[in-house]
């Protein structure tokens, strides 16, 4: 076959068949068209398909790589495996399974499977499954699989902790009865793979001798149970190459861990390194600047992405006073884009770390009539948790409103069951009444439960007392008093403690719902600020008016959108034209990863910036903001570092003439200097009290009359603030995460941060 085609460095990597090859390929550099390549290159030498293995993560990745290899080769490859780990470890399995003790006609447990069969066991062990949240029980168990602990092994770790020694026992009781139905979870599929192997060194042998050469896309992105099943693997002939940018690890918080690709190079002699720089996608601006970003990051393979785009428009930085003002900015951007540079809105995208970012982006394309589209999330008046809560506020503005009196009766769960609604609703049908009616004289009722009376009578009570207040409320703290009576913040919140520890997604999904509805709040403090002649009052009424009108998406199906996704989502997506928004500390970077102190967790945040940036083919957006209102508080920002680390002569500020933001790197820095040096302390209190001791080592203790208007100062438990009013000993401070508190700077140690 023509190799010609090829740049050096891809053809370095196609023709190098033999021993350990390590592909680092750099964002745009033409991956799957070296590994496609470089199979069908196999191929044409004389290596039997059937030889072949390739593993990938998606069974669409795996579909296209077949696809193309079908193309540019003559011979049958339907010997030759592409699949997911997954695929590939049951195929095994359904043919050796029965030499570690199970039946090869075993069924795989979906998530509703495994629910059921942990109840099970936890009644046979006599334990509450109010205790012990199924769900939760799983995300233990399956973190436990994903780093290959047997039962015994878990238990072994969980010495000394009651709670956790009895989600070890509930593991082990879990695997004899998924053994005992002859059934296998999907964790099992690669777990159970790696125990054949290391049980039967005979069907080891075979697949070792088979498998001659592995290839493994993302391999950035492997967990250590796929690790371990591919170094099994590859150990015989050696002949392994894995494809993948340890700049573009992004998935830590879900089990993936860098180290795999960054210490390819221990597990195997003699590595064959590529590096795939050259860039088919970007400017040489855009690189630069992500060159830039990443170069300072320690855990990470050094490469540099260059692209023969030389020419390249400059990245725009805008600062925009609020967040209303950033979505103003982007909707007025593109369409200037469209109308005026004859782009498409397909060409567009927006980028932003947390989903609640996306709404005040929403409205204002929404205003300007800019057709968008939702990429993997749903859009914002759409999530459930905004729904319920709009549903809430329209049963207090209209308790004839049986729509919403139906989504929300039983939510957050308070045992009122599908049958009781079904029976209320006959019942109001029969009458010709509001299914509220029907509620309000529930005693009189023989079909319904004393129970389900019972919880009918408190939703009936709640109800009529959010009514009551509804008058002398604003909207806002409405809001508020229906998140904390109806104990929904407080049911998510749960939620998040179950799973502070595992790595199922549950703890970041309930965060993002709570973040949502704390957002919708500052929907409503927009509301009651506004100056809009169209809205009449400030009732509730006219609220839920209001966010009809702006939340009514229009029905267009052409294709031609612009695009809205979290950076998460945009891994592997290109466009001519991004916007990344919200560049401001504690946003992007994110505060949680701040607040770790682990130099990990901030790594992975640029690795994610630089998985935004190179998203952008021709032009980049950055905007942030004075002020943001976010999750119902309004806070002052501090620039991203991210931004700080852009080289001058790739950025251009659009804002020049405007007030530049005040803040400078000591800002965010100060945390960093000495949470690094503590950083092993398990006690965080004790890590703030070392730091302000530092710091009176440094004279940088503010003396009460040291602070003024406009200081900047570290408060040891809410973190960096500016000061905004002072009056006697009280002082009023703009954290950076928490909001705007009043300090009493004679009780409290304040440390001045120098600028």
């Amino acid at each position: 076959m023509n190799l010609d085609t090829l740049n050096p460095s891809q053809r370095r990597a196609v023709e190098r068949t033999e021993g350990p090859v390590l592909i680092l390929a750099g964002a745009g550099s033409g991956k799957t068209r070296v590994l496609t390549t470089r199979i069908a290159h196999l191929i044409d030498k004389g290596v039997q398909p059937a030889n072949i293995l390739a593993i990938t993560f998606t069974n669409k990745a795996a579909n296209e790589m077949r696809e193309r290899v079908e193309e540019t080769v003559e011979s049958d490859t339907k010997d030759m495996w592409i699949s997911t780990f997954h695929s590939c470890c049951v195929r095994i399995l359904r043919k050796d399974i029965n030499k570690i003790g199970y039946n090869r006609s075993f069924v795989i447990y979906d998530a509703a499977d495994q629910v059921t069969l942990i109840k099970d066991c936890l009644k046979e062990l006599n334990i509450s499954d109010k205790a012990f949240e199924p769900k939760t029980v799983i995300s233990y168990i399956s973190g436990a699989k994903d780093k290959l602990k047997s039962p015994k092994q878990y238990k072994d770790d969980c010495a000394g902790d009651p709670r956790m020694s009895k989600i070890a026992d509930i593991y082990s009781l879990y695997q004899d009865r998924l053994k005992r139905n002859s059934a296998l979870d999907f964790d099992d599929l690669i777990i159970k793979t790696v125990e054949l192997f290391k049980k039967n060194p005979e069907v080891l042998d075979y697949y070792r001798s088979r498998f001659r050469y592995i290839m493994v896309d993302e391999y950035q992105d492997t967990s250590m149970a796929q690790y371990e099943f591919i170094k099994q693997l590859a150990m015989g002939h050696k002949n392994i190459c894995v494809v993948g940018d340890d700049d573009q690890s992004i998935y830590g918080w879900r089990g993936a861990d860098i180290r795999n690709i960054l210490e390819f190079e221990k597990d195997y002699d003699d590595v064959f390194v590529v590096k795939l720089e050259q860039n088919y996608r970007s400017t040489q601006v855009i690189l630069d600047a992500a060159n830039h970003v990443i170069s300072n990051n320690i855990e990470r393979k050094r490469k540099k992405l260059w692209s023969e785009k030389t020419e390249g428009e400059k990245i725009k930085i805008e600062l925009a006073e609020n967040e209303l003002e950033e979505g103003r900015f982007i909707a007025e951007t593109i369409i200037d884009k469209v109308q005026g540079e004859g782009r498409k809105y397909s060409d567009c995208a927006v980028l932003y770390r947390a989903n609640a970012q996306a709404r005040p982006i929403e409205d204002a394309l929404n205003r300007a009539g800019v057709p968008y589209n939702i990429y993997g999330g749903t859009k914002f008046y759409e999530r459930k948790e905004i729904k319920d809560l709009i549903a809430y506020l329209r049963i207090i503005a209209n308790p004839q409103d049986d729509i919403s009196l139906k989504r929300i009766i039983n939510v957050p769960r308070r045992g009122i069951g599908l049958r009781t609604i079904e029976k209320i609703e006959d019942r109001a049908s029969l009458k010709q009444e509001s299914m509220y009616s029907v509620l309000l004289d529930i005693d009189s009722n023989s079909e319904i439960s004393t129970k389900a009376k019972k919880q009918i009578n408190g939703f009936v009570d709640l109800v009529g007392t959010l009514r009551a207040i509804k008058e002398v409320y604003p909207v806002s703290k409405l809001i508020e008093k229906v998140l904390d009576s109806t104990g929904y913040i407080y049911e998510l919140e749960e939620e998040m403690k179950k799973n502070q520890n595992s790595m199922n997604g549950k703890y970041e999904e309930a965060q993002d719902r709570i973040d949502n509805l704390n957002e919708f709040i500052s929907i409503a403090l927009e509301f009651e600020n506004s100056d809009d002649e169209n809205l009449e009052d400030k009732s509730l009424e006219t609220f839920l008016t209001s966010v009809a009108l702006t939340s009514e998406a229009t029905e267009d199906e052409e294709p031609n959108r612009v695009s809205l996704m979290t950076m998460h989502t945009s891994k592997g997506l290109e466009f001519p034209v991004v916007f990344i928004t919200g560049m401001e500390e504690g946003l992007f970077p994110i505060s949680r990863a701040i607040k770790s102190m682990k130099d990990s967790d901030i790594e992975e945040e640029r690795r994610l910036c630089y998985v935004g940036i190179t998203r952008a083919r021709e032009e980049l957006y950055l905007t942030m903001t004075e002020k943001r209102t976010l999750y119902g508080k309004t806070n002052h920002a501090i620039q991203s570092r991210f931004i700080e680390e852009l080289p001058d002569e790739c950025i251009e500020k659009l804002y020049m003439g405007k007030r530049e933001l005040t803040y400078t790197k000591s800002s965010y820095n100060i945390l960093d200097k000495y949470t690094k040096k503590y950083m092993n302390s398990m006690n965080r209190e004790e890590v703030a009290k070392k730091m302000n001791a530092t710091n009176k080592n440094e004279n940088t203790m503010a003396e009460p009359e040291d602070i003024k208007l406009g200081s900047k100062v570290y408060h040891p438990k809410f973190g960096v603030g500016t000061v905004v009013a002072m009056a006697g000993s009280d002082v009023t401070i703009a954290f950076e995460n928490q909001g705007i508190k009043k300090i009493n700077k004679e009780y409290t140690t304040l440390d001045l941060v120098k600028e």
